[in-house]
């Protein structure tokens, strides 16, 4: 090249005015200079202009769409990389994608004394960088240009903006369900982070189709013209001042943030591969959880392996026990309770190559929000694959639709139960022989395992209080087909059972709430006081509340019952020891059995194979309808 060009901004606004600034080289500028404007995503010359100064000020027509753009300024000049941003940002898309501009400046003149932040542990490394200058070019891999093309090519139609918008104006999602982090986002501000954390608690989705995403913090001065990231925190001034600000990594204690707590993956579990790209191109993930709704559609299996490639060079990871052949974050590492491993791939090899360590693919709730993070930079140029086409298709038109917590989400295969009920953070069951099975409660398909001990022969229903009440214990109450009461604590391991006494005649549903029991029967609600089952036994009093549904499973969280009718509904109401009416909570889905545990129904049906789901008690897209009164019979 004869010279070199930069933009004064990463971004543009349709309508808005871009300049550009040439740099030449030994020799003057050429003369006849031109630049054709290209639309990545669409592979579209969008217009070719003569550039006749050493600055070029383009006024961008309104009519472009939204995009990441090249201008080509020829074999001559080389290229400069922007964004054309919506003028009416959230009104013709859904989706807005965060070009990562601070990840490509960090490398740029990478091993050059004082010109680049790299390499990370060079002594002349420099510590503040402009953007003023050519060369902040994306990986020639197309790790954040495939993306933009597949979803052109698939017609999800998106709004784009530079990484550095984010910074500058939090309310730019404002509007948008879904934003998209690509390709290699390394490099975030403390302002980037609260503008994406705001957007995905407060509702919003967040789809990371990215590796070693949120590692460093930075620092953008000069009205985001200069970026400043240290690493070492012994050097940076601010650690005195301001050690949050500190440009470290974000998982440094100085910084007490880690990316986890965002993205649900970080680099610290992840894994490097830098001395030959090759090295990693037949990597592949093991599928953890089939049957979740992001891999509907591929025909994958437990087990199967996908994506050959896209474990790229630079992949994410969460920290992970293995419970029965499932992994299980621990949230050791700042990853949410509620994450949900879909995929992971072993790479401690890889300590021949960079950095050893793992891959996971995963998605979890985050406040009102939820994020799906492949954790890897190789995904976009591998999205002609059928399998992570359908995947990130499945995300993306989830992540843009209305939210809908009416639909029962899998939490995995479960032995063939007759009763089950949540106590403290397990879920317990029986099944038709009376064994009984345990497993945590969270969003993992973990494995339910068998409890020995003495079992529990014909229950039907199981109840368990939050607490101690009215002289009996916290622990399990089974209902048995005759009508026996029976109790033992909700341990995972042997326990005997004991008998404490009778329910009313053809009772076959059982919840502990409100210092007692209640059960159901022939469309009948009762209720006794735990005291005074543990004072009169087999002579205990129950009270006849009044009718009911007819129901198939009871339970109780938070002092109010729950119920599964035979109708396929959920149905609630308070405890009350008077008639009044239950409410509709929307289709149980075939459910059979329910447990309610901490604002989330777990129902167990078996229309096919055993299995265990999930879904909120209330929330957007559940129908809730008071159902009508039926007359008593008294």
């Amino acid at each position: 090249m004869t010279y070199a060009a930069y933009a004064c901004s990463t971004s543009v606004i349709q309508g808005g005015e871009l300049e550009f600034r040439l740099v030449p080289g030994a020799d003057p500028l050429p003369p006849g200079r031109s630049v054709s404007i290209v639309d990545i995503a669409r592979d579209e010359v969008r217009g070719t202009f003569e550039v006749a100064e050493e600055c070029l000020r383009l006024r961008i027509p309104r009519e472009w769409p939204s995009s990441l753009y090249r201008a080509d300024f020829g074999p001559e000049g080389g290229s400069v990389w922007f964004v054309v941003r919506a003028a009416e940002p959230a009104t013709a898309a859904r989706i807005l994608v965060s070009i990562p501009f601070t990840t490509w400046e960090a490398y740029n003149r990478r091993g050059e004394p004082g010109q680049s932040i790299y390499w990370s542990e060079q002594p002349d490394r420099a510590h503040r960088v402009t953007f003023d200058r050519p060369g902040a070019d994306p990986d020639p891999q197309g790790w954040e240009e495939d993306v933009a093309r597949w979803l052109a090519r698939t017609g999800h139609d998106a709004d784009y903006c530079s990484n550095i918008d984010l910074h500058r104006e939090p309310g730019l999602l404002r509007g948008y369900r879904l934003l998209m982090c690509v390709g290699h986002d390394e490099y975030w501000s403390w302002e980037m982070r609260d503008a994406v954390e705001d957007f995905v608690t407060g509702g919003g989705n967040l789809a990371i189709l990215s590796g070693n995403t949120c590692w460093w913090q930075i620092r953008l001065e000069d009205d985001g013209r200069t970026m400043v990231c240290y690493r070492d925190p012994v050097l940076d001034p601010v650690a005195a001042t301001d050690p949050r600000r500190v440009t470290t990594e974000w998982s440094s204690p100085l910084i007490n943030r880690p990316e986890n707590t965002l993205t649900g993956l970080g680099f610290r579990r992840g894994a490097g591969c830098w001395t030959s790209f090759a090295h990693f191109a037949h990597e592949t993930y093991r599928v953890a959880f089939a049957d979740h709704w992001v891999f509907a559609g591929t025909g994958l299996r437990d087990g199967d392996r996908f994506g050959r490639g896209a474990v790229g060079y630079e992949v994410d990871a969460a920290e992970v026990e293995w419970v029965g052949g499932v992994p299980r974050a621990t949230g050791r590492d700042g990853t949410a309770p509620s994450f949900t491993v879909l995929g992971t791939a072993d790479l401690r090899h890889w300590r021949e190559y960079g950095q050893a360590g793992q891959s996971t693919v995963g998605v979890f709730d985050l406040g009102a929000g939820r994020v799906f993070n492949t954790g890897s930079i190789g995904w976009g140029p591998k999205l002609s694959d059928p399998v992570l086409h359908r995947i990130v298709d499945n995300v993306v038109r989830r992540f843009t639709e209305p939210r809908d917590d009416s639909r029962w989400e899998a939490l995995g295969p479960a032995p063939e139960l007759t009763a089950m009920t949540a106590s403290g953070t397990r879920l317990y069951g029986v099944d038709a022989d009376g064994a009984l099975y345990t497993r945590e409660i969270c969003p993992q398909n973990l494995p339910w395992t068998a409890v020995e001990g003495e079992p529990a022969l014909e229950t039907v229903a199981l109840a368990a209080p939050r607490e101690t009440m009215g002289g009996l214990p916290q622990g399990l109450y089974a209902l048995d087909r005759s009508g026996e009461i029976r109790y033992r604590d909700a341990e995972p391991e042997p326990a005997p059972w004991t008998a404490l006494g009778m329910a009313p005649a053809g009772c076959t549903t059982l919840a502990a709430c409100h210092e007692g029991l209640y059960a159901t029967g022939a469309g009948r609600l009762y209720f006794t006081a735990f005291e005074a089952l543990a004072k009169s036994g087999a002579d205990a009093q129950w009270t006849d509340i009044g009718q009911t549904p007819q129901l198939t499973s009871l339970s109780s969280v938070n002092g109010r019952l729950y119920g599964l009718t035979e109708d396929d509904f959920v149905v609630s109401r308070l405890p009350s020891l008077h008639p009044e009416p239950w409410t509709s909570l929307g289709a149980a889905d075939g459910s059979r059995i329910l447990a309610v545990h901490a604002g989330v129904l777990l129902g167990y049906a078996a229309d096919r194979t055993p299995r265990l789901r999930s879904r909120p008690v209330v929330g957007p897209g559940i129908a809730v309808e008071t159902l009508p009164s039926r007359p008593s019979h008294e």
